[in-house]
């Protein structure tokens, strides 16, 4: 038996770890088939091609393919507050001001780079700018990986950046940057990744799956409770990301774990809303075609560990 899971370049999900576990293939009893996307919308077109059976993926875009009818559930959590805004130490954020509307104000006339269309980071940004009405003031430059978002600030092709923790540590560490907003104040609870799965996969291979988030939560517990380990394994495995930078990026967000809770769902039903007034979705899209915690909460029945991260 084979899984075939999607995965994006972030490196705090538990998929690194998952990877770099040399005894997870035999513990489980099946292969492990691991393929690399750039974004979440990516991801999404390829279980609408058939080519995956679960994978990582920030929860704009699953909802935008449940509307366009491609059959996929959240089936688990993993990290919440994943969306950071970064930029030049030139630029005043938070604590300076708590007033996001100063924060964006700033880049009025210039541009902000974000991740792919349809991504969390790009739903947030845009909801952000119809709020504090900006939209059409600041340009959206729509990156496809992450690294050229951190060469665009870097160069000052872009003023600021909307992105992963990941992302933010890099602006820190090689363009001399800074966080401008913390990801708690900038949507509290917004479902930053889930464990997604093809609805067929579920249905018949609920068993595989199981087994799967029992590892993927004991992982979300080694991110949230022993970063400096985590952060050594990560920067082994990968072998180019240094271990300072990757726990710089843990500390940045460190809300970790694989329950979904309800503020998990009010939070995504919340970006249903937004999104269908944006126009990136056509219709309302209820919970339940969303989410089957039936797995999770079988794993996971005590309380959730976000807020001890």
């Amino acid at each position: 038996m084979r899984l075939r899971i999607g995965h994006l370049s972030t490196f705090y999900h538990t998929a690194i770890l998952l990877m770099a576990d040399e005894k997870l293939k035999k513990d489980l009893g099946f292969e492990l088939e691991w393929r690399l996307f750039g974004t979440g919308p990516s991801i999404v077109e390829a279980f609408e091609k058939g080519e995956l059976d679960i994978a990582y993926s920030g929860l704009p875009p699953v909802l935008i393919g449940i509307d366009r009818g491609v059959k996929i559930k959240c089936v688990a959590g993993g990290h919440i507050e994943g969306t950071v805004i970064c930029g030049k130490k030139n630029y005043k954020g938070f604590p300076e001001t708590e007033d996001l509307g100063d924060v964006l104000a700033q880049f009025r006339g210039g541009k902000i780079g974000v991740p792919g269309k349809g991504s969390i980071h790009d739903v947030i940004l845009s909801d952000c700018l119809r709020r504090y009405n900006l939209k059409g003031d600041v340009e959206v430059v729509n990156f496809k990986w992450s690294d050229q978002l951190t060469e665009a600030v870097i160069h000052g092709e872009v003023s600021a950046a909307f992105g992963t923790p990941a992302l933010a540590a890099a602006i820190i560490q090689y363009a001399k940057g800074r966080v401008l907003y913390p990801p708690a104040l900038l949507w509290p609870d917004n479902p930053s990744y889930g464990i997604i799965a093809e609805s067929s996969f579920l249905e018949h291979s609920g068993q595989i799956i199981e087994r799967f988030l029992t590892q993927h939560e004991i992982a979300t517990s080694i991110l949230r409770d022993r970063k400096q380990e985590a952060a050594g394994i990560i920067s082994r495995f990968l072998g180019f990301v240094e271990e300072e930078l990757v726990l710089t990026a843990l500390n940045i967000s460190p809300k970790y774990c694989a329950k979904v809770t309800s503020g998990y769902i009010s939070s995504t039903m919340a970006f249903v809303s937004a999104m269908l007034s944006l126009g990136y979705i056509r219709r309302e899209i209820a919970a339940h075609e969303i989410f089957d915690t039936s797995l999770i909460d079988k794993i996971h029945p005590e309380e959730d560990h976000y807020k001890a991260g």
